[in-house]
């Protein structure tokens, strides 16, 4: 398994207010590999834009990324230039002291000081200062917005708004910058990029707007591009053209992109892997082949029959009854419950984990749960996890719950003795 260029583990993003606290994001884990495009999906509310913001720190207030999440930056090179300026906040894997105040973790580096070099490790961006943040928010990481209109400053020309980006973060000014800028503009498809250069965002259409979007996220040649939901206001046309684009460029830039929608059809486009969020959790994720033709969540199944095209022999669209909750409480019970065909009294009872869809049983479940939840890597079984009491599916039911009570509260090991032969209290 490739290392990833960006991991996300237990992100957890609250909105706090007089009245109530907003679990918009609730123990998130995902990564995303080199080159690779992760799809996040699920309806309007699962949490999917505060999942993209924070990663950038752009979670404006009441909101706030808890202090024990992890937004782990892997690019080499990045990690290299914030040790050598930041020598006080490295701290080396194979170190037992306490953290303290690092942020900089080194797995394989040689040399100190000035001449540093490293090979692997990470920038926690929770951990660091804004100060590192703002080195790595587009330059490293940059995002394409839902609106490309509001993305835009009405009052000044297109041209305008891309030289002042490339002033801001590459110091290039003057004809140069109208050099650069017209490039970009040429990169995502706009003609006769030097006169568009000098027209507002009203003059240029929807599908235009959006490729000025996607010139400026680019301007900085970042490594990861997070897209949310870039194609939901564009026609069917515009929309195949904006992904035929995004599909190019990361083949030109090797980007890694996360790609947020609620088009399942948009995902099985553009997507190598998916990751199902609902009210705030992520509850599937598997390689989008899997997903489409083996979904294991009953919200992940109801996603996909509302699909047209997969309505084979239906007068009718299948809905979900309800809508997303409003994650205000810890979880103590499915959220997906009240709205589930499936669900068993337990499921108002016990908060399902992420476990593998099944598991080997010359195996057993201690090669399954090592790593962090819903972060990329370990056996076949680990590329398609689901968060529901139904699974594994080849474990008993009492033997499934049980392991997902231990899970919830943190013991594992013991989850992993009653559900590999020991004797269970159901």
């Amino acid at each position: 398994m490739t290392d990833p260029i960006l991991s996300i583990e237990n992100l957890q993003t609250t909105f706090h207010t007089d009245k109530e606290t907003i679990r918009a994001v609730d123990g998130v884990s995902f990564s995303v590999g080199p080159k690779e495009t992760l799809g996040i999906v699920g309806e309007s509310g699962s949490g999917k834009s505060v999942t993209a913001r924070s990663i950038l720190g752009l979670v404006d207030g009441p909101g706030r990324v808890h202090p024990d999440s992890s937004i782990r930056y892997h690019d080499p090179a990045f990690v290299q230039r914030i040790a050598r300026r930041h020598p006080d906040a490295v701290r080396y894997l194979e170190d037992d002291r306490d953290d303290g105040d690092a942020y900089v973790f080194l797995e394989d580096a040689s040399k100190t000081g000035q001449d540093l070099e490293v090979a692997s490790g990470w920038v926690d961006l929770v951990r660091a200062p804004e100060s590192v943040i703002e080195a790595a928010r587009g330059s490293e990481i940059a995002m394409v917005f839902q609106d490309a209109l509001s993305s835009l400053n009405p009052v000044f020309t297109v041209g305008n708004q891309l030289k002042e980006l490339l002033r801001i973060h590459r110091g290039v000014t003057g004809g140069e910058a109208t050099t650069v800028a017209a490039e970009l503009l040429e990169s995502v498809g706009i003609p006769d990029p030097r006169r568009r250069l000098k027209e507002f965002p009203h003059q240029f259409s929807g599908g235009m707007r959006q490729r000025a979007v996607i010139a400026m996220a680019l301007a900085c040649d970042p490594t990861v591009l997070l897209c949310d939901e870039p194609t939901t206001a564009l026609d069917v046309t515009i929309q195949a053209q904006i992904i035929e684009l995004l599909e190019r460029l990361q083949r030109e830039r090797d980007l890694s992109i996360v790609f947020i929608t609620h088009d399942m059809g948009v995902i099985a486009q553009i997507a190598d892997s998916v990751a199902v969020m609902y009210a705030g959790e992520i509850v599937e994720r598997a390689p989008v082949d899997v997903l489409f033709e083996s979904p294991a969540h009953p919200y992940t199944s109801g996603l996909l029959e509302s699909i047209p095209g997969l309505a084979h022999g239906r007068d009718r669209l299948p809905t979900i009854e309800g809508s997303v909750p409003t994650p205000n409480e810890p979880p103590v019970q499915c959220r997906y419950a009240p709205r589930c065909p499936k669900a068993f009294e337990q499921c108002r009872r016990v908060h399902p984990q992420s476990v593998p869809v099944d598991v080997s049983p010359e195996q057993g479940l201690d090669s399954h749960f090592g790593d962090a939840e819903g972060v990329s890597g370990g056996s076949d079984h680990d590329d398609h996890r689901v968060s529901c009491l139904l699974y594994p599916e080849s474990l008993p039911e009492a033997d499934r719950l049980e392991l997902h009570r231990a899970r919830s509260d943190d013991r594992a090991v013991s989850a992993i003795e009653t559900a590999t032969g020991g004797e269970s209290d159901e």
